[in-house]
């Protein structure tokens, strides 16, 4: 039973989190004028408006799952705001984590540690500069033009084999993801927790 109740724990802090993110992305690319977003109802925190099925079915079973990616027209936007739209789906998990640890400070119950921890692994998680990650987009906007079009030409061919590989090929008894998020991860729940 314990198990159930943890996994279903786990369960609504992944959907308050991926709802909030990809929210987060809608949100702040309609600010700046993008009316892609909007157009496809994901200016909403209703949670059906952003979870994709099959990951969804991957909340329950794995733990890990994904959201459906917010549709944006980079056309609309300067690089600086196309940044920024990357910038806000972390940062909100980032933010959710930083106001779930201020709760948990006063009432200390199980579920409010896991929301923020499942917070922080996904705002880490989505800032590594893999496709079709947050921090691709914002790397590539960062680079110089000639240097991001080669880059992306590469991550459109290998990003996903690449973030497959770093999340699946067992390393030491975790995988490569897990070592690269981890220490960082662990800073930030000592720091919150």
């Amino acid at each position: 039973m314990d198990n159930i109740f943890t996994s279903l724990i786990y369960f609504i802090g992944l959907v308050i989190a991926l709802t909030f993110h990809e929210f987060s992305h809608a949100f702040t690319a309609d600010k700046f004028g993008d009316p892609t977003p909007r157009a496809y109802g994901r200016v909403s925190l209703n949670p059906l408006h952003h979870l994709d099925p099959l990951g969804t079915l991957m909340l329950l079973v794995a733990h890990f799952g994904w959201g459906k990616p917010v549709p944006i027209d980079p056309y609309n936007l300067t690089k600086r705001e196309e940044i920024l739209v990357g910038l806000a789906g972390p940062g909100s998990n980032l933010l959710l984590a930083l106001v779930f640890s201020l709760v948990f400070r006063f009432l200390p119950v199980y579920f409010l540690a896991i929301f923020v921890q499942t917070n922080l692994v996904l705002a880490i998680f989505n800032l590594l500069p893999i496709p079709p990650l947050d921090g691709s987009k914002i790397f590539l906007n960062i680079l110089p033009e000639e240097h991001s079009i080669q880059w992306q030409q590469a991550f459109e061919q290998y990003g996903f084999v690449l973030l497959a590989v770093l999340l699946f090929l067992p390393v030491g008894g975790s995988n490569i993801i897990n070592l690269l998020i981890s220490p960082i991860l662990n800073f930030l729940i000592r720091l919150l927790l």
